[in-house]
């Protein structure tokens, strides 16, 4: 305990220390959070965009928070949906089965830009003669636009955005624009204030219903914003977080043991066990890792479990040659000797003796690998030979070079994985750089 609290007072003395420590806590509490408040099920499900949970998003929409800064009103998205508002939806029986249900979803547009497109979903419940549907958009400025007309199934969408009649009565212009634009205005801008989408529905059956949802979509969404499939990037940049500690951490701890016990072992027994274990050291030394991790990911499994064996079955003696100089000294020391003479076996030696003389000075190497696997996860990644199932910050980085995000000035989608992966390598190398200070008395006066 005493030798805790030193280390604990010597790491107070480091400033970089204690930020690199602060960092990795919130990347701890970060983990937490994203397992606990969306659980690996539901983020995968989310990820995949299962059932269509995206559709309310916009496409490429940056981050909410851009509209903070002054100056700037960026279009966000506006959802008016009719369920759970009776006061929009009015029906008018007209015969014994036949029925009128009228709609009219208005919202306020007080943005100086259009937005990206504008979609309604309509779900309609019948059992064989489907509803009958007009369309009228009504502008602020009192003009009424005949959208078309419709004849929903169960679940079915109008893209508005895409409807080439629709485009040939707003003059040529794409239909989200010359729906909601200023008449006479060249260029087009839009015309602020209260705009309303009437629904005139005709019903043949006794329990005929239907209901609709105006999605009118904007530039900017959530606190991540949004990728090409309409997926709210939060999801990746959260779960991302404890997938990159997780491996790394795995990585770190499985390379750095196992080539501690295999250099202690050699060294221990000597002879042609100690020349093995330097052998396969070097000859672990001297292969492409980086290929051999593409070539498992084409031709095995581009499993992140699959490429975690890999690392660590590549990594075995990493850090044997180091691990045995120190191990010579020590075999030569007097408490060895004297646990030699009272009888200790092999492996309580090499346990209870060898190993734990140099963890202290492992620890700042151990802390330092961290960072190394974290972002050899996301290279891959963006080499495609990551997991393609689980959401990480190199998977997300893949997606954006994918599909020309910096060329489209989608910067948000590149710079904020980005960002976590060096704030995250910039945590662990702060710390254990103090840790190897602290712990290597020849560091301690730099």
């Amino acid at each position: 305990m005493k030798r805790i609290a030193n280390t604990i007072r010597d790491i107070k003395e480091y400033p970089s220390a204690l930020i690199g420590l602060s960092i990795i806590m919130i990347l701890i509490a970060v983990s937490i959070f994203a397992v606990i408040y969306m659980p690996y099920h539901r983020a995968i499900a989310l990820w995949k965009g299962a059932d269509n949970i995206w559709m309310d998003n916009p496409r490429n929409a940056s981050p909410a928070w851009v509209n903070l800064l002054p100056g700037i009103n960026i279009p966000e998205t506006i959802v008016v949906d009719s369920a759970g508002q009776p006061g929009i939806k009015t029906i008018t029986p007209i015969a014994a089965e036949t029925k009128t249900v009228d709609f009219r979803l208005g919202f306020d547009y007080t943005y100086g830009e259009f937005p990206k497109e504008i979609n309604i979903f309509f779900t309609a419940q019948y059992e064989e003669i489907p509803p009958h549907l007009d369309l009228i958009w009504h502008t602020p400025d009192g003009r009424s636009i005949s959208l078309d007309s419709q004849t929903p199934k169960h679940s079915s969408t109008y893209r508005v955005s895409q409807s080439s009649r629709l485009q040939r009565r707003t003059g040529g212009l794409t239909p989200h624009i010359g729906l909601l634009a200023k008449p006479g205005s060249k260029p087009e801008v839009p015309l602020q204030g209260k705009y309303e989408l009437e629904i005139q529905g005709l019903t043949f059956e006794e329990a005929a219903d239907f209901e609709v949802k105006l999605v009118v979509y904007g530039h900017v969404h959530g606190l991540a914003g949004t990728d090409h499939l309409r997926r709210d990037l939060l999801v990746a940049l959260l779960w991302g977080t404890p997938i990159a500690l997780a491996f790394s951490l795995v990585a770190a701890v499985g390379t750095t043991i196992f080539g501690l016990i295999f250099a202690a072992i050699g060294v221990w027994y000597g002879g042609w066990l100690d020349g093995l274990v330097q052998r396969l050291t070097e000859l672990t030394m001297i292969l492409p890792a980086l290929p051999i991790y593409i070539m498992v990911g084409l031709f095995v499994s581009r499993s992140i479990w699959v490429i975690l064996l890999t690392v660590i079955l590549l990594s075995l003696f990493s850090g044997s040659k180091i691990y045995r100089a120190m191990f010579l000294q020590i075999k030569e020391a007097h408490y060895i000797e004297a646990a030699r003479a009272y009888g200790a076996g092999d492996f309580r030696i090499i346990l209870r003796y060898l190993i734990p003389r140099i963890i202290p000075t492992l620890i700042p190497g151990f802390v330092t690998a961290i960072p190394i696997f974290v972002f050899l996860e996301a290279s891959l990644a963006l080499l495609g030979v990551g997991d393609p199932v689980l959401p990480t910050w190199g998977k997300v980085l893949s997606e954006a070079q994918a599909n020309g995000a910096l060329h489209m000035g989608h910067y948000y989608w590149v710079l904020q994985p980005a960002v976590l992966l060096l704030i995250t390598g910039l945590a662990f190398a702060a710390f254990g750089f103090a840790l190897d200070r602290i712990f290597n008395p020849r560091l301690r006066g730099l």
